[in-house]
């Protein structure tokens, strides 16, 4: 047995979110802040025994925020669907009888759902208000207040789906057209699960919490795992065993409390009460006794653990390892813990592990994720470290992404054939996959689009890819497709960039009868190459067809032509003497790159690109990008949709830092008061229209800021 689905509507940072799940181990990735902790804090509410009774506390605070104060009224649902379930008579008539969706005599597939809703007499009172009467509704939902109106019941034999907005109104009510059920369709909803039924109780579940600092954990008696597993041991010792070992603790006992100092300390302690308060106020007695413990229980309990670093003779308390060897040893013990568990009569398992990453080296988080496969348990990791990630099955894989007051999850493989779920697989590796966890991305096909396009975007902007949540990626290839199938309104809905080149010709390929053969050679080339982009063209423009996720941003010729097209000539003729030692062939090419005919400068920058390498060549002209070095239309335009939801205050500060440059190449010599004043209210929350900003940005109109605005309101139109 194992969970399939879990959906969730109106809990935490999920407003209406459903993951899937299959057998083995799952993967659950996600931001800081995405909701990972609360994914793993919902399916325990169901399903483990030490957290059930928090299910029958949530407030209001447990509700989406995207609700807001119109909380009242609404319910939370959280829902867990299991499949192939045994046919164990237990089994079945746990389910049949509570969380079934009986098809037959045996069932394979089951629910169980926590409702967290209104009370009978709220229900009553909203199901006889008369459709749309909006003044009534308020009125009922203004004197609601959780602890008093507000109940939890779990429920089992449902069939519904809860992320369907229809079932949900169906269920809860359509507050819009005041329009609420008068009884629930126990065909659909299931049925009210008794105590004695509990799932919790029939199965193994293990939570393993995120390592932050586990130290302190061996120090709680609560938390130590050393402690739960010798609490579990002692009730198995033999007490033939042990007997001989309590009457050794019993002897010591009584030689330590006979020894002449520790009764001249009695004496004198007894003497001083005697001496200060009188007899008849004195202790009638007293002694001191030794309490090293004999019982089985407490003595195996005052056992603590030492432990050597690898390569190391020293053995120490857990105190003075290192994080990381400190986090591995309590994972073990936390694991083994999960065993002895696992060892019980259950008739199903289920091992959850929260970013298990934390201060361990990335070789140990791949081994520890590759060796951690127990039979006939399911496993949920989350994390967000691209090493787990990368040996993650991505058909086992659910990605949490954080938007404004709610969260979404995508699973990157729904739809896709097994063909290329493989040519995902491959593609993902430990630099690729940060696009799992990025607001954006941008494909690019070369060495030197990887290299030059985050610096020109940090120096040019003042931000970098990484604050603007822009995974760049280099496929190394015009294979783009590999990856950008990830993008999809089925899978990861997030904008992919496609930079790549149309190669289009930089001169007449027209062959003529007087052409030398290299003059020949070269024309056919360029050709070549300007055929192959157009059909790479073609097959974009079609692949991206009835897909807002990705779209492809175009070269005219190549990055290294189209970089100078854009202005930046200078740039590249100062490193000219660090491509070419010869002065001849460097005067040459720095005069060629003046060169107003593109057939002429774009022939020369390509020459430089290969004879250099390309990526040599880009990381020499890393060193000359500067504030006033131009960006390429088309790289904007990438870096524009591939964000997409810039904030004002991130296109401000975009704006300032540009403000910056500008009195410093030239102090006094604009009045950007007025545009300053638009750029503090934001900063105060109030809301601008950009079109202000942009006139305001005129009087420097060929500069980046105001062309990235421009191009930005263009493409949003209604921002």
């Amino acid at each position: 047995m194992h969970i399939s689905k879990v959906s969730l509507v109106n809990y935490r940072n999920f407003k209406n979110t459903s993951f899937l799940f299959n057998e083995g181990i799952n993967t659950i990735i996600g931001e800081n802040g995405a909701g990972k902790t609360n994914l793993f804090k919902a399916i325990r509410l169901l399903l483990d025994d030490s957290a059930i009774q928090y299910a029958y506390k949530l407030n209001e605070n447990d509700f989406n925020r995207d609700l807001g104060p119109g909380w009242k009224g609404h319910w939370i649902i959280i829902s867990i669907e299991f499949d192939k379930l045994d046919s164990d008579e237990t089994i079945q008539s746990l389910f049949v009888h509570g969380a079934g969706v009986a098809e037959s005599d045996t069932v394979s597939k089951a629910s169980y759902t926590l409702f967290f809703r209104p009370k009978i007499h709220i229900r009553h009172r909203l199901a006889e208000l008369e459709e749309g009467d909006l003044e009534g509704l308020e009125k009922i939902l203004s004197i609601i207040n959780v602890e008093d109106d507000y109940e939890t019941v779990f429920h089992g034999k449902s069939t519904a789906n809860y992320n369907d907005p229809i079932i949900y109104n169906s269920l809860v009510g359509n507050f819009k057209d005041v329009r609420f059920p008068k009884d629930i369709d126990h065909s659909i909803f299931g049925v009210k699960i008794p105590h004695q039924l509990s799932v919790s109780k029939e199965i193994s579940f293990t939570f393993i919490q995120a390592l932050r600092d586990v130290v302190s954990d061996f120090k709680n008696n609560r938390t130590n795992p050393l402690l739960t597993l010798l609490k579990r041991k002692s009730d198995e010792i033999n007490e033939s065993e042990y007997q001989p070992i309590s009457e050794l603790v019993l002897d010591l006992n009584s030689k330590i409390e006979k020894l002449s100092d520790v009764q001249y300390i009695r004496s004198d302690i007894k003497n001083t009460i005697l001496g200060t308060i009188g007899r008849t106020y004195s202790p009638s007695s007293l002694s001191i006794r030794s309490s090293v413990p004999n019982e089985a229980d407490k003595l195996l309990q005052s056992l603590k653990l030492f432990i050597g670093e690898p390569g190391e003779d020293y053995e120490g308390g857990l105190h003075e390892l290192s994080l990381g060897g400190a986090n591995i040893v309590f994972l073990t013990l936390k694991l083994l813990e999960f065993k002895y568990r696992n060892s019980k009569d259950t008739f199903a398992n289920f091992l959850i592990i929260e970013e298990p990453e934390a201060h361990i080296h990335h070789h140990i988080q791949k081994t520890l994720f590759d060796k951690l496969d127990f039979p006939n348990t399911q496993i949920f990791y989350s994390t967000h470290s691209a090493q787990i990630s990368e040996v993650s099955n991505v058909e086992n894989m659910n990605i949490i992404s954080r938007m404004i007051n709610f969260s979404e999850s995508y699973q990157p493989s729904k739809g896709l054939s097994k063909i290329n779920v493989n040519q995902v697989q491959r593609y993902l590796d430990a630099v690729r996959n940060n696009l799992l966890f990025a607001k954006g991305v941008m494909l690019v096909e070369g060495d030197a689009e990887e290299i030059l396009i985050p610096i020109m975007i940090k120096t040019i902007f003042g931000v970098s890819l990484d604050e603007l949540g822009i995974s760049l990626v280099n496929i190394r290839s015009t294979g783009f497709e590999n990856v950008a199938q990830l993008f999809h309104n089925d899978r990861i809905r997030r904008k992919c960039s496609i930079l790549t080149d149309l190669d289009r010709a930089i001169c007449d390929t027209t062959i003529f009868q007087s052409d030398e053969d290299g003059t020949k050679k070269y024309k056919t080339k360029i050709a070549a190459s300007e055929k192959s982009g157009k059909e790479r063209q073609e097959k974009l423009n079609e692949y991206e067809k009835d897909n807002n996720w990705r779209k492809a941003f175009y070269a005219d010729h190549t990055f290294e032509v189209d970089f100078i097209k854009a202005g930046n000539v200078t740039d590249v003729q100062n490193i000219v003497k660090l491509v070419y030692k010869d002065e001849v062939t460097c005067e040459l090419a720095i005069s060629e790159l003046k060169s107003k005919e593109i057939s002429v400068y774009g022939r020369r920058v390509l020459t430089m690109a290969k004879y250099a390498g390309k990526g040599w060549f880009a990381i020499l002209l890393s060193g000359e990008i500067s504030a006033a070095t131009k960006i390429p239309e088309y790289i904007m335009d990438a870096l524009i949709f591939s964000r997409g939801d810039y904030s004002a205050l991130l296109l401000a500060d975009i704006i300032k830092y540009r403000l910056k440059i500008h009195k410093v190449i030239s102090p006094g010599l604009y009045d950007f008061s007025s545009l300053y004043k638009l750029l503090e209210r934001i900063e105060l929350g109030d809301k601008v229209e950009l079109s202000k900003i942009l006139d305001e940005l005129v009087i420097i109109r060929s500069d980046q800021a105001y062309i990235f605005l421009s191009k930005f309101i263009k493409e949003f139109e209604c921002v």
